[in-house]
Protein backbone atom coordinates (compact mmCIF):
# COMPACT_ATOMS: atom_id res chain seq x y z
CA UNK A 1 0.00 0.00 0.00
CA UNK A 2 1.25 3.47 -0.89
CA UNK A 3 1.49 5.39 2.39
CA UNK A 4 1.03 9.02 1.48
CA UNK A 5 1.63 12.04 3.64
CA UNK A 6 -0.86 11.71 6.53
CA UNK A 7 -2.42 14.86 7.95
CA UNK A 8 -5.49 13.42 9.67
CA UNK A 9 -6.68 10.25 11.37
CA UNK A 10 -10.24 8.98 11.47
CA UNK A 11 -11.51 6.35 13.87
CA UNK A 12 -14.37 3.93 14.12
CA UNK A 13 -15.79 3.69 17.66
CA UNK A 14 -16.87 0.22 18.82
CA UNK A 15 -14.12 -2.40 19.08
CA UNK A 16 -11.68 0.25 17.85
CA UNK A 17 -11.65 2.75 20.72
CA UNK A 18 -14.17 1.18 23.08
CA UNK A 19 -15.98 -2.07 23.73
CA UNK A 20 -19.02 -3.03 25.78
CA UNK A 21 -19.54 -5.69 28.41
CA UNK A 22 -20.68 -9.07 27.03
CA UNK A 23 -24.30 -8.94 28.31
CA UNK A 24 -24.94 -5.32 27.31
CA UNK A 25 -27.43 -6.26 24.60
CA UNK A 26 -29.33 -8.47 27.04
CA UNK A 27 -29.49 -5.68 29.60
CA UNK A 28 -30.53 -3.19 26.90
CA UNK A 29 -33.42 -5.47 25.93
CA UNK A 30 -34.47 -5.83 29.56
CA UNK A 31 -34.56 -2.06 29.95
CA UNK A 32 -36.46 -1.72 26.69
CA UNK A 33 -39.12 -4.16 27.87
CA UNK A 34 -39.35 -2.48 31.29
CA UNK A 35 -39.94 0.91 29.67
CA UNK A 36 -42.63 -0.43 27.34
CA UNK A 37 -44.40 -2.13 30.23
CA UNK A 38 -44.34 1.11 32.22
CA UNK A 39 -46.00 2.74 29.20
CA UNK A 40 -48.84 0.22 29.36
CA UNK A 41 -47.90 -2.36 26.73
CA UNK A 42 -48.41 -6.05 27.45
CA UNK A 43 -46.67 -8.94 25.69
CA UNK A 44 -44.65 -12.09 26.30
CA UNK A 45 -41.02 -11.03 26.72
CA UNK A 46 -39.33 -13.68 24.60
CA UNK A 47 -41.82 -13.29 21.75
CA UNK A 48 -41.32 -9.52 21.75
CA UNK A 49 -37.51 -9.79 21.71
CA UNK A 50 -37.70 -12.29 18.85
CA UNK A 51 -39.98 -10.00 16.88
CA UNK A 52 -37.82 -6.99 17.66
CA UNK A 53 -34.72 -8.83 16.44
CA UNK A 54 -36.39 -9.90 13.21
CA UNK A 55 -37.57 -6.35 12.55
CA UNK A 56 -34.08 -5.02 13.20
CA UNK A 57 -32.58 -7.49 10.76
CA UNK A 58 -35.14 -6.57 8.10
CA UNK A 59 -34.46 -2.85 8.41
CA UNK A 60 -30.70 -3.38 8.57
CA UNK A 61 -30.76 -5.47 5.41
CA UNK A 62 -32.52 -2.59 3.68
CA UNK A 63 -29.78 -0.30 5.01
CA UNK A 64 -27.08 -2.55 3.60
CA UNK A 65 -28.71 -2.43 0.17
CA UNK A 66 -29.05 1.34 -0.13
CA UNK A 67 -26.79 2.69 2.63
CA UNK A 68 -29.56 4.64 4.36
CA UNK A 69 -29.45 4.42 8.13
CA UNK A 70 -32.33 2.89 10.05
CA UNK A 71 -33.36 3.57 13.65
CA UNK A 72 -34.46 1.55 16.64
CA UNK A 73 -37.84 3.29 16.79
CA UNK A 74 -38.88 1.52 13.59
CA UNK A 75 -37.86 -1.85 15.00
CA UNK A 76 -39.83 -1.28 18.19
CA UNK A 77 -42.91 -0.07 16.32
CA UNK A 78 -42.83 -3.15 14.07
CA UNK A 79 -42.40 -5.51 17.03
CA UNK A 80 -45.33 -3.91 18.86
CA UNK A 81 -47.45 -4.19 15.72
CA UNK A 82 -46.91 -7.96 15.87
CA UNK A 83 -48.59 -7.85 19.28
CA UNK A 84 -51.60 -5.88 18.08
CA UNK A 85 -50.43 -2.36 18.86
CA UNK A 86 -50.61 0.16 16.01
CA UNK A 87 -48.01 2.59 17.36
CA UNK A 88 -46.22 5.08 15.13
CA UNK A 89 -42.40 5.10 15.34
CA UNK A 90 -42.47 8.74 16.49
CA UNK A 91 -44.75 8.00 19.47
CA UNK A 92 -43.23 9.42 22.67
CA UNK A 93 -43.58 6.04 24.41
CA UNK A 94 -41.24 4.56 21.83
CA UNK A 95 -38.87 7.50 22.31
CA UNK A 96 -38.74 6.72 26.04
CA UNK A 97 -38.07 3.06 25.27
CA UNK A 98 -35.21 3.95 22.92
CA UNK A 99 -33.55 6.02 25.64
CA UNK A 100 -34.02 3.19 28.15
CA UNK A 101 -32.45 0.73 25.69
CA UNK A 102 -29.36 2.85 25.11
CA UNK A 103 -28.90 3.64 28.79
CA UNK A 104 -27.36 0.15 29.05
CA UNK A 105 -24.65 1.13 26.57
CA UNK A 106 -23.89 4.24 28.61
CA UNK A 107 -23.45 2.10 31.72
CA UNK A 108 -21.41 -0.72 30.19
CA UNK A 109 -19.12 0.85 27.56
CA UNK A 110 -15.41 0.59 28.35
CA UNK A 111 -12.32 2.24 26.86
CA UNK A 112 -9.75 -0.05 25.32
CA UNK A 113 -6.42 0.15 27.19
CA UNK A 114 -4.26 3.16 26.35
CA UNK A 115 -6.90 4.86 24.22
CA UNK A 116 -6.98 8.26 25.92
CA UNK A 117 -3.20 8.51 26.07
CA UNK A 118 -2.93 7.55 22.41
CA UNK A 119 -5.50 10.10 21.29
CA UNK A 120 -3.84 12.83 23.34
CA UNK A 121 -0.51 12.16 21.65
CA UNK A 122 -1.99 11.98 18.15
CA UNK A 123 -3.95 15.21 18.60
CA UNK A 124 -0.69 17.11 18.92
CA UNK A 125 0.18 16.35 15.29
CA UNK A 126 -2.96 15.37 13.37
CA UNK A 127 -6.49 16.47 12.64
CA UNK A 128 -8.75 13.95 14.38
CA UNK A 129 -12.10 12.56 13.32
CA UNK A 130 -14.58 9.96 14.52
CA UNK A 131 -17.01 8.21 12.16
CA UNK A 132 -19.29 5.61 13.70
CA UNK A 133 -22.20 3.47 12.56
CA UNK A 134 -24.63 4.06 15.42
CA UNK A 135 -28.36 4.36 14.91
CA UNK A 136 -29.09 6.81 17.76
CA UNK A 137 -26.86 9.87 17.63
CA UNK A 138 -27.63 11.27 21.12
CA UNK A 139 -26.57 8.00 22.77
CA UNK A 140 -23.33 7.88 20.78
CA UNK A 141 -22.45 11.43 21.80
CA UNK A 142 -23.33 10.69 25.42
CA UNK A 143 -20.96 7.72 25.34
CA UNK A 144 -18.17 9.92 23.96
CA UNK A 145 -18.76 12.46 26.73
CA UNK A 146 -18.97 9.89 29.51
CA UNK A 147 -15.72 8.19 28.50
CA UNK A 148 -13.85 11.46 27.95
CA UNK A 149 -13.37 10.96 24.21
CA UNK A 150 -15.18 13.98 22.79
CA UNK A 151 -12.44 16.61 23.39
CA UNK A 152 -9.94 14.73 21.21
CA UNK A 153 -11.94 15.00 17.99
CA UNK A 154 -12.18 17.91 15.58
CA UNK A 155 -14.97 16.08 13.75
CA UNK A 156 -17.60 13.65 15.09
CA UNK A 157 -19.92 11.98 12.59
CA UNK A 158 -22.62 9.49 13.60
CA UNK A 159 -24.54 7.54 10.96
CA UNK A 160 -27.83 8.08 12.79
CA UNK A 161 -27.38 11.82 12.30
CA UNK A 162 -25.99 11.64 8.77
CA UNK A 163 -28.76 9.42 7.45
CA UNK A 164 -26.30 7.01 5.84
CA UNK A 165 -24.06 4.32 7.30
CA UNK A 166 -20.69 2.88 6.31
CA UNK A 167 -19.66 1.49 3.85
CA UNK A 168 -21.73 4.02 1.86
CA UNK A 169 -19.48 6.74 0.48
CA UNK A 170 -21.41 9.69 1.93
CA UNK A 171 -20.14 9.33 5.53
CA UNK A 172 -16.55 9.12 4.33
CA UNK A 173 -16.99 12.11 2.02
CA UNK A 174 -18.31 14.13 4.95
CA UNK A 175 -15.33 13.05 7.03
CA UNK A 176 -12.93 14.26 4.34
CA UNK A 177 -14.78 17.56 3.93
CA UNK A 178 -14.99 18.27 7.64
CA UNK A 179 -11.36 17.36 8.32
CA UNK A 180 -10.33 19.75 5.56
CA UNK A 181 -7.58 17.60 4.03
CA UNK A 182 -7.27 15.46 0.91
CA UNK A 183 -8.86 12.03 1.15
CA UNK A 184 -5.56 10.18 0.64
CA UNK A 185 -4.06 12.16 3.53
CA UNK A 186 -6.33 10.39 6.02
CA UNK A 187 -5.77 7.14 7.87
CA UNK A 188 -9.11 5.59 8.76
CA UNK A 189 -8.84 3.03 11.55
CA UNK A 190 -11.53 0.43 12.13
CA UNK A 191 -12.11 -3.20 13.07
CA UNK A 192 -14.89 -4.26 10.70
CA UNK A 193 -13.63 -5.20 7.22
CA UNK A 194 -16.75 -4.36 5.22
CA UNK A 195 -17.89 -0.97 6.56
CA UNK A 196 -14.53 0.30 7.80
CA UNK A 197 -11.88 -1.07 5.45
CA UNK A 198 -13.77 -1.59 2.20
CA UNK A 199 -15.75 1.58 2.78
CA UNK A 200 -12.63 3.66 3.37
CA UNK A 201 -10.84 2.14 0.39
CA UNK A 202 -13.72 2.82 -1.96
CA UNK A 203 -13.87 6.42 -0.74
CA UNK A 204 -10.16 6.94 -1.38
CA UNK A 205 -8.98 7.03 2.23
CA UNK A 206 -6.09 4.94 3.55
CA UNK A 207 -7.61 2.29 5.83
CA UNK A 208 -5.90 0.65 8.78
CA UNK A 209 -7.38 -2.57 10.15
CA UNK A 210 -7.26 -2.82 13.94
CA UNK A 211 -7.53 -6.31 15.41
CA UNK A 212 -6.81 -5.65 19.09
CA UNK A 213 -10.17 -6.97 20.32
CA UNK A 214 -9.88 -10.02 18.09
CA UNK A 215 -6.23 -10.76 18.89
CA UNK A 216 -6.56 -10.27 22.63
CA UNK A 217 -9.86 -12.14 22.76
CA UNK A 218 -11.23 -9.15 24.58
CA UNK A 219 -14.77 -9.76 25.87
CA UNK A 220 -17.37 -7.82 23.94
CA UNK A 221 -21.04 -8.01 23.14
CA UNK A 222 -22.31 -9.32 19.84
CA UNK A 223 -25.76 -8.98 18.40
CA UNK A 224 -27.92 -7.95 15.49
CA UNK A 225 -25.50 -5.26 14.34
CA UNK A 226 -22.64 -7.73 14.00
CA UNK A 227 -21.89 -9.30 10.65
CA UNK A 228 -18.91 -11.43 9.78
CA UNK A 229 -16.86 -10.63 6.70
CA UNK A 230 -13.60 -11.67 5.14
CA UNK A 231 -10.29 -10.20 6.24
CA UNK A 232 -9.06 -7.24 4.18
CA UNK A 233 -6.45 -7.55 1.47
CA UNK A 234 -2.96 -8.12 2.85
CA UNK A 235 -1.89 -4.75 1.46
CA UNK A 236 -4.04 -2.99 4.06
CA UNK A 237 -1.95 -2.20 7.15
CA UNK A 238 -2.98 -4.11 10.26
CA UNK A 239 -2.40 -3.02 13.85
CA UNK A 240 -2.89 -5.09 16.97
CA UNK A 241 -2.16 -2.35 19.51
CA UNK A 242 -1.49 1.38 19.70
CA UNK A 243 2.28 0.91 19.48
CA UNK A 244 1.72 -0.64 16.06
CA UNK A 245 -0.09 2.50 14.97
CA UNK A 246 2.76 4.76 16.05
CA UNK A 247 5.20 2.52 14.22
CA UNK A 248 3.06 2.76 11.10
CA UNK A 249 2.90 6.54 11.35
CA UNK A 250 6.69 6.66 11.64
CA UNK A 251 6.83 5.19 8.13
CA UNK A 252 5.07 8.21 6.55
CA UNK A 253 5.98 11.90 6.53
CA UNK A 254 4.56 13.92 9.40
CA UNK A 255 2.40 16.94 8.73
CA UNK A 256 4.14 20.35 8.83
Amino acid sequence: MNLNHIKAIGFDLFNTLITVEPDTLGEANRRLIRSLRESGFSFEDEAFITGHGKAAMRFLEESRRDGRETHNRFWISAALENHGYAIRPDDERIAYAVEAYFSAFLDFCRLLPGTLETLATLKESYRMGLLSNFTHGPAARAILDRLGLAPFFDVVLISGELGFRKPHSLPFKRLVEDLGVERDEIFYIGDDPEPDITGALNAGLQPVWTTYVQDQRFPFTTGILSRGSEAPDAAVPRISNWDDLFSLLDEVPHPP
